[in-house]
């Protein structure tokens, strides 16, 4: 599996195509972040890049610096829907990979995930 622009079939390029409604967290060209419908915790988003890469496995020397990008817009996310500042509080950041990894979608995404415990997981 490569990277592809779209792939008709995937649940979260339907959701970037404007085919199926989310709660917009941020949106950019390349990136879209919007509200998990199951939440772990109080502050639970999806961070994925607007390209088709079904998994951190297909990840290419290519797609370096829009990691990097989403790396960094995590933390500023987080802040921006309720976490509590380093070190007290914090988040968490996963990207699970394939099915062994528990990934339910085959599209890249980061789950950014926080605010005051207990959560409903982890």
């Amino acid at each position: 599996m490569s990277a592809l622009a779209h792939d008709p079939n995937c649940l979260f390029c339907k959701i970037i195509a404007g085919q199926i409604p989310s709660k917009k967290v941020y949106e950019d060209a390349e990136l879209l972040a919007f509200h998990d419908i199951h939440p772990w915790a109080p502050v639970h988003f999806l961070l994925i890049p607007k390209v088709h890469i079904p998994s951190m496995s297909q990840v290419q020397p290519e797609h370096s610096a829009l990691l990097g990008r989403m790396m960094v817009l995590a933390p500023q996310l987080a802040a921006q829907e309720g976490c509590r500042p380093y070190p007290q509080g914090g988040f968490r950041v996963m990207v699970n990979t394939g099915d062994d990894g528990g990934q339910e979608v085959h599209h890249l995404h980061l789950h950014v995930i926080g605010g005051p415990r207990p959560w409903l997981k982890g």
